[in-house]
Parts: C-alpha cells; structure tokens; sequence
C-alpha cells in the first residue's frame, strides 16, 4: 500500500542525524557551480568519518550530533541551505524512517489507531 505524502511537521529530527555527512560528489558540484563557500567550508572542514555507529571529526574528534545547517526557531526547526541541500535531504519523506514522529508504527497523541 502506497502512503499519500505527509506534511513535515518541522521537529528537526532527520537532521539530529546530521544526515549532511552523506553528501554526495554530484552536491558537491553544484554547492562549487554556485559558489557556496559558506556550505563547503562548513561541509569539508568538518572531515567526518565513521567511527562505530556514529559520524565523528577527525578534526576535532567531536561527535557530530546535528545537521550544521538545522536552525531552531523555538519549538520547530528549519533548513539554512533548504533550496540546495542534498539529495539526500531532497529524497527524505517524513513518515519513511523510524526517527520520524510521523513513522505509522509510532503513536501519536490525539490519534486513535
């Protein structure tokens, strides 16, 4: 069965997943077409590499916890680079993981199953 599209109700947390880190070339290339500097100095200078089950700077050694591109405006969240973020991002469907509050196996308040 087909699931009709579901609203994204802003929670931010595909992007606590910092799903940044799976940029691919082809986002890249367009960030360097559009002179995006801002994202590439971010994106790159954060060398994130897999260590165990989570992305980590080899920079830094810092766990990277959240997209550095997810902006709080108060209880709702909202992407800084949301008209080119990557495909990753693009592809994404609220209600398609289980990180989602919206995913059909989690219960939300208000709702009868």
């Amino acid at each position: 069965m087909e699931r009709k599209n579901i609203a994204c109700v802003r929670c931010g947390k595909c992007c606590f997943v910092d799903m940044i880190a799976y940029a691919q070339p082809e986002d890249f290339e367009r960030w360097r077409r559009e002179k995006r500097d801002d994202i590439l100095k971010v994106v790159e200078g954060e060398h994130l590499v897999w260590a165990g089950d989570r992305m980590v700077s080899s920079q830094t050694g810092a766990f990277s916890q959240t997209c550095p591109f997810l902006i709080s405006e108060g209880d709702l969240f909202k992407c800084a680079i949301y008209e080119t973020r990557p495909r990753i991002c693009r592809d994404y469907k609220p209600g398609s993981s289980e990180i989602c509050p919206q995913w059909p196996g989690h219960k939300r308040e208000g709702v009868k199953k």
